[in-house]
């Protein structure tokens, strides 16, 4: 685990255990790398019960409740299916805060409309508030991954500053 991810990881429990709040996270292309780092924290358990790596969209459905008719018409790698992910999660997990992540981390699989490193992200609470972003990371597959992990640490980071008084 990079530094920086690990800064990352260590500062939201930190955040979160000041407020006694839990996170929880719905992975694509990251394949369970943001539970992973969250879990490299000791004292981990406190903070975060459960993460769904949904790789397939299949579990996408079965597992979050991501619609079959969203994921058809926008494509496993967009807005709306991060947010299904994202409001899933937080059902599931009965969480207070969530990150969502699908992208396309290659080498293959890129389009025109959706390039190898398109990245989707939706940090949402449980009291409604919702962020969606994009991003296009550079590199090869691994470097993508990583790059969509930290970006996912840095928004829920942010997004706790930014949703709960600190």
């Amino acid at each position: 685990m990079s530094n920086s991810i690990e800064t990352l990881a260590a500062q939201l429990g930190e955040l979160l255990l000041s407020k006694k709040l839990t996170v929880t996270c719905a992975e694509s292309c990251t394949g369970g790398g943001i539970a992973s780092a969250i879990t490299d924290i000791a004292g981990s358990s406190q903070w975060f019960h459960t993460g769904f790596v949904t790789y397939a969209n299949q579990s996408k459905q079965q597992l979050l409740g991501v619609s079959a008719d969203i994921l058809e018409t926008e494509g496993a790698v967009s807005e709306a299916v991060v947010q299904q992910m994202a409001q899933g999660a937080l059902s599931k997990a009965d969480a207070d805060i969530a990150v969502a992540v699908s992208g396309i981390a290659g080498p293959g699989g890129g389009s025109p409309d959706k390039p190898v490193g398109l990245v989707w992200f939706c940090w949402a609470t449980s009291s409604g508030q919702i962020k969606t972003d994009s991003f296009q990371f550079q590199g090869d597959r691994s470097a993508i991954k990583t790059a969509a992990i930290e970006q996912a640490l840095v928004g829920l980071v942010g997004r706790f500053k930014n949703f709960y008084t600190v």
